[in-house]
């Protein structure tokens, strides 16, 4: 990120008397759209005043509701990690939590999660197993039975619906054609498969018939998991239903291929199967290639807009820039298969 002045009220929160809880040492996080402070055994997560179009929090308001959102729809899966909404306020130039004064931001206020245990490490330290996906399977079969669904819902699973989402991002991407991470042949061979798949209307036909177009997760991926003694699958997308609203098939694709990219084929394949056997699921495997496809295009594209930004030092966007010539190619194999 640029080396921005930090807001008066996150420059309070870097010290441990603003806290009403021991905080010795607390550590700043910054997203594109969040703060996040870890500050002893608690995260407080706030929201920039930024609008990307497909998000919105450029108002006190905005912001308030969407904490609130991502309070109420990622407590579907992890109750106890998620806390509360915490004013954070102001008195004449002093901030507090939940403390006298005026509301300046709220955050979610959440649990701190052992950062040995989330999945990305897990998976980079060799240790995830079987055993552990079997875990994730049983918590997320009975959260996607009891998700919400419903006409409003399941129009987001049409193929017009979807091609909405899918055709964005070769939009969005054409400029970066040639580019390192992106050639002329992947881009053809990636778009030509998405839109013939996005022809056969009877398939995502029969997910709808199915029931399977669901309130999902929207970004499930080893990011977003911590396989703590309690398994945690958070931060889902709460800023755009859009995002959220989709196949079932779509959300478990995003693991399935995240397992992939991390060089764990026989573990994707297996958690696919099981969560199909477990779901009673047998319209999902001839989604499964064109799901992973988008996803790992998606990720492509996050990585090219980062190393493309100018705040991002050359490092930085080596690193994307690296981490998106393999997404691509990832779903440039997808679109082959």
């Amino acid at each position: 990120m640029a080396d921005l002045p930090l807001p008066s009220f996150i420059q309070a929160l870097l010290k441990p008397e603003a806290y009403p809880h021991p905080a010795p040492e607390i550590t700043l996080v910054q997203t594109h759209i969040s703060y996040v402070l870890l500050a002893g055994a608690f995260v407080y997560k706030i929201k920039k005043p930024v609008d990307f179009g497909f998000l919105d929090f450029t108002t006190l308001e905005k912001r308030r509701h969407f904490c609130e959102e991502e309070l109420i729809l990622n407590r579907r899966l992890c109750p106890s990690l998620y806390l509360g909404l915490v004013a954070i306020t102001r008195q004449d130039t002093a901030f507090s939590l939940d403390g006298p004064g005026t509301p300046v931001e709220y955050a979610v206020k959440m649990v701190r999660m052992p950062e040995e245990r989330m999945m990305a490490r897990v998976i980079g330290q060799g240790g995830l197993s079987r055993e552990i996906l079997d875990r994730l399977i049983a918590i997320l079969v009975p959260f996607y039975a009891r998700a919400e669904t419903g006409p409003g819902i399941a129009e987001f699973g049409t193929a017009q619906a979807v091609s909405v989402n899918v055709l964005e991002n070769f939009e969005q991407t054409k400029g970066f054609i040639g580019c390192p991470a992106l050639s002329q042949g992947q881009f053809e061979t990636i778009s030509g498969y998405a839109r013939n798949f996005l022809g056969q209307e009877e398939l995502f036909a029969a997910r709808l018939a199915a029931g399977r177009v669901r309130d999902c997760h929207g970004d499930l991926y080893s990011a977003n998991i911590c396989l703590a003694e309690e398994i945690y699958i958070y931060d889902c997308i709460e800023f755009n239903q859009r995002f959220r609203y989709c196949d079932v098939a779509s959300d478990v694709a995003f693991l399935a291929m995240d397992l992939d990219f991390h060089g764990l084929p026989e573990l994707s394949t297996y958690f696919i199967e099981q969560f199909c056997q477990a779901a009673g699921d047998t319209t999902l495997l001839p989604m499964l290639n064109f799901y992973k496809c988008y996803r790992a295009y998606v990720r492509g594209k996050i990585g090219l807009f980062t190393a493309h930004a100018p705040e991002v030092d050359p490092a930085t966007a080596e690193s994307c820039l690296a981490q998106a010539k393999k997404y691509f190619a990832l779903a440039q194999s997808y679109a082959a298969a």
